[in-house]
């Protein structure tokens, strides 16, 4: 009389550790990739701004990919698209792998991200549908604890499969690692995964992210390329016609909304305040994040001339203060003291990169890991009392019939910042290094470099702090959990 109850209840089991190692995947390619970065510039003999394609490319094709991902899982079913991404990531994993130059290396990250928006989006869903209300607290716990592990894991993977340079393969292991994982992670998927769709599914809009893409090339393209060609005067032209294109991108986004009501952004959600102040914490905040990340690793590796492994495990206490930040900041402090928490972050945050300064200036080429543990420590406090409570707080005043779209808006969002984050690096760093007098060493022209990145993080914190005057003060309670983007990618917390 039980048997069949006990096997569903199995599936559905099986079937979230399937979604939860495809998400815990997803993140650790990006943190390995990160750590790994400087090998693979000199391996390939890539340029400063290929570098920054190969992270930022992902980016950005994830962040467009992901809201048209998440219809498609509606439309045509959450297991079929999840299958069809996995896949696809797999194979774009080996892709990568394979590369023998920096344009392939490229186009290949371009392809990963565009698969990885096929397959993230269809996880939370997955869930949704398969645990009900009851039991999603202990689930979302579970996926908490998996984000954690990715956070820490990754840039650790990285730097050993970078150091250990498995049968001279060199940084490639960093990628050929998904291709087992993808593999077992979809034959057990199409085995053990339930197919579910929308009851009422909209219509994908094809043009609206053609015309998004457009836009958004138009304006990443000439940052990440403009500092290698001189700054051309078709740089300006393109990042200059670039905002007709976006406006153009409205307007059809109304004319689509107005048709068939399936626009690919909802822009009435742009009319309560705090979503709108939420957007602009989200983009600033992943700018900030894109620009720390990459310029760490290189100033580091670099700079100071550290290995992989040494950089990597300089970050662990970076990962493990967002860690417990965000875990104490929503059960504990976001419900007693609502925004103040984030804004209290934001400040924590801008105190750490300050502390990073003064150690960076003083202690010059001859500084330690362990004395850049106090400022990671608290910028790793600050994140984490911003990343877990965020997306709860910029819904806060949405209309629930619309939450579903914000909250892939949201990840949306903090995607194009981190890539646009990446594309200003060439502004932020690559700037100061190209301005070096010569004959000046590297670690004191990386140093520098990192130092003027650092001050425009705390101007983009100082920003990100006031926007969050407009967020609801204090958190608003909801019957049904909100599907929280955040659970499934935080801002990448190491190298």
């Amino acid at each position: 009389m039980t048997t069949a109850p006990a096997a569903a209840d199995r599936r559905r089991w099986i079937a979230l550790a399937i979604v939860m190692t495809a998400s815990f995947m997803d993140l650790v390619d990006v943190t390995i990739v990160n750590i790994a970065v400087p090998s693979i510039q000199r391996d390939l003999h890539a340029s400063f701004s290929a570098i920054q394609w190969v992270t930022g490319g992902y980016a950005l094709a994830f962040a467009i990919g992901l809201i048209t991902g998440g219809r498609l899982g509606d439309i045509y079913g959450r297991k079929r698209i999840f299958l069809l991404g996995i896949g696809g990531f797999t194979v774009a994993s080996a892709l990568c792998g394979l590369a023998g130059d920096p344009s392939v290396l490229v186009a290949t990250r371009v392809l990963q991200g565009g698969t990885a928006a096929l397959m993230v989006p269809q996880v939370l869903a997955i869930i949704h549908t398969s645990f009900p209300a009851h039991e999603r607290g202990k689930v979302f716990g579970m996926f908490g604890a998996v984000v954690g592990l990715g956070a820490v894991s990754g840039p650790l993977l990285g730097a050993l499969l970078t150091e250990w340079d498995l049968a001279g393969l060199q940084w490639r292991p960093i990628f050929l690692i998904n291709l087992p994982v993808g593999l077992v992670g979809a034959l057990l998927g199409r085995r053990f995964i339930d197919e579910s769709r929308a009851a009422q599914s909209l219509k994908l809009d094809l043009v609206g992210m053609a015309l998004a893409a457009l836009g958004l090339l138009m304006l990443l393209y000439p940052l990440t390329q403009g500092r290698e060609a001189g700054w051309p005067l078709w740089g300006f032209v393109s990042m200059g016609l670039s905002v007709p294109v976006l406006a153009l991108f409205v307007r059809y986004e109304k004319y689509k909304a107005r048709k068939d009501g399936s626009p690919l952004v909802e822009l009435s959600l742009f009319r309560v305040r705090s979503f709108a102040a939420g957007i602009g914490v989200q983009l600033t905040f992943g700018v900030t994040c894109g620009i720390f990340f990459l310029v760490w690793t290189l100033y580091m590796q670099l700079g100071l001339g550290w290995s992989p492994l040494r950089a990597g495990t300089t970050g662990i206490p970076f990962s493990l203060a967002v860690s417990a930040a965000a875990g104490m900041s929503v059960q504990q402090l976001v419900p007693r003291f609502g925004r103040k928490v984030l804004q209290a972050g934001a400040l924590v945050m801008a105190l750490g990169v300050l502390l990073y300064l003064w150690e960076a200036d003083r202690y010059g080429t001859g500084i330690h890991s362990w004395q850049m543990a106090l400022p990671l420590v608290v910028m790793g406090a600050g994140m984490g009392l911003i990343v877990a409570p965020l997306t709860d707080a910029v819904l806060g005043e949405v209309p629930r019939e619309h939450a579903g779209s914000a909250s892939g808006l949201i990840n949306t969002t903090q995607q194009l910042g981190n890539a646009l984050g990446l594309s200003l690096v060439s502004v932020t760093f690559f700037t100061v290094v190209d301005g070096a007098a010569p004959g000046q060493p590297a670690g004191v022209v990386f140093g520098h470099a990192f130092s003027h990145a650092l001050w425009w993080l705390v101007g983009a914190l100082a920003v990100v702090f006031l926007l969050m005057f407009a967020l609801p003060a204090k958190a608003t309670s909801r019957q049904e959990p909100v599907e929280q983007p955040v659970l499934d990618r935080e801002p990448e917390p190491v190298g």
